[in-house]
């Protein structure tokens, strides 16, 4: 499988750990969209596309998200979640698309994070160019 195309949107929050979202895409025919840019205490990573995993209320039968106490429809209390899911935050989440093999996550990463730098130095020389006109140089 190719990465025929990466799209980067730079994120520009200060401070912010959250630094773009990509979409990529596969073979020229399958895209993945809301991949996180995400500067992690080691540096940067690719988070792929997650989405909160939800349990139903014994009592309404409604959705709500796994880990709060209480249903947002009915007000009864429920039940706290697992042990692994309620000391570990990511297991509150689940990606809704992932690379499989070391090898293959290792591909993704390097072409999203060489998209990343090369879309903040287009960004980067812009401003530059911007600025330039703006004061007369």
């Amino acid at each position: 499988m190719e990465i025929t195309e990466v799209r980067v949107s730079l994120h520009n929050g200060d401070g912010k750990r959250l630094k773009a979202y990509v979409t990529v895409t596969f073979d020229n025919c399958f895209v993945v969209r809301n991949i996180k840019i995400i500067e992690g205490n080691n540096g940067l990573f690719v988070a792929m596309p997650a989405r909160k995993m939800k349990q139903f209320c014994s009592r309404c039968g409604k959705k709500t998200d796994v880990g709060v106490r209480y249903c947002s429809s009915c007000g009864v209390q429920l039940p706290p979640p697992p042990r692994d899911v309620a000391q570990d935050k990511t297991g509150t989440h689940q990606d809704l698309a992932h690379p499989i093999t070391q090898e293959f996550r290792d591909y993704l990463q390097k072409k999203v994070l060489d998209a990343y730098y090369k879309e903040k130095e287009v960004q980067s020389s812009k401003k530059s160019f911007d600025s330039q006109t703006t004061t007369g140089f």
